[in-house]
């Protein structure tokens, strides 16, 4: 199997995993799915017209002639079967298929903890990110984040402070970076870790994507870890979906409405000060996925 069937069907038809799995399980291989007549395509379930007549629309040699172009932009195309694709994630149930990647993804990110929260924390907040990233970095742990402002940002910025690892999961193409305001900070982690997206390069973001890109964030990670959160932010819902994908969740103690909610709900709770970032780590490394 190609990469070009993976991407044909997971970033031009905008078939999921599971459908994808659907159509592998019907008819044996991806080869077969492409040789496929619409008719017999709409016999899988979920398979409607409009998916079945997108697949047989899909030249192959055109996404060949546009994988080429990617790897000349230094963008790496990962799918379930190449022995990169992140082991974490790809025990997830919803990992997507395909993921575009600028920069590197190595064995070691494995032991990969996220950090997220809001987008307009307090300067306590900021700082703690920042402080959390580095000591956890400074243990030998890739800090996981979405590149957004706030937390994210600091989060990956104590990172790149303490020489550590970083991944960013983005809700947008590789080459339609957003927020716009971290596209420096966006080069600076592709020389330390990777870029992360599951949509084409080219892309815009939109908060569809940006939603999707929670359980990435979390499926990269044994653990996450909420900084400061509204109980309707993005970082609540990533929190979520972990306890999902059966990772652990913390949270630190009395910093906003979202991490109290959390607590309340089974997170793990992290002081605001006077942490024991050698008692974290080994909190963290006891997380078996």
């Amino acid at each position: 199997m190609s990469k070009a069937h993976w991407v044909a069907l997971s970033a031009s038809a905008r078939v999921g995993g599971k459908t994808i799995t659907r159509l592998l399980s019907h008819f044996g291989s991806l080869e077969a799915i492409f040789e496929a007549t619409p008719e017999q395509l709409m016999c899988v379930q979920r398979v409607g017209p409009q998916t079945a007549s997108a697949i047989s629309k899909i030249s192959l040699p055109e996404i060949e002639t546009k994988l080429k172009d990617l790897a000349a932009r230094d963008i790496t195309v990962l799918t379930w079967e190449d022995v990169s694709y992140p082991a974490n994630l790809l025990h997830c149930d919803d990992a997507p298929p395909v993921l575009f990647v600028r920069g590197e993804i190595l064995g070691r990110d494995a032991r990969a903890v996220a950090l997220v929260g809001t987008r307009q924390p307090s300067c306590r907040g900021i700082a703690l990110a920042k402080q959390m990233a580095c000591e956890l970095g400074m243990r030998g742990w890739t800090i996981v984040s979405g590149l957004a402002l706030g937390i994210d940002t600091a989060s990956h910025l104590g990172a790149l402070e303490a020489g550590a690892r970083t991944l960013a999961v983005l809700g947008s193409g590789l080459e339609r970076l957003y927020p716009p305001a971290n596209v420096k900070l966006a080069e600076r982690v592709t020389h330390s870790g990777a870029l992360v997206a599951e949509v084409h390069p080219r892309v815009n973001v939109n908060p569809q994507h940006l939603m999707a890109r929670n359980r990435i964030t979390s499926g990269l990670s044994r653990a996450v870890i909420v900084v400061e959160a509204h109980t309707d932010g993005g970082s609540v819902s990533t929190a979520r979906r972990a306890w999902q994908q059966g990772r652990a969740v913390f949270a630190v103690a009395g910093s906003d409405a979202g991490c109290t909610e959390l607590i309340r709900e089974g997170a793990n709770s992290i002081p605001k000060e006077a942490i024991d970032w050698d008692v974290l780590s080994d909190q963290i490394d006891q997380v078996v996925i």
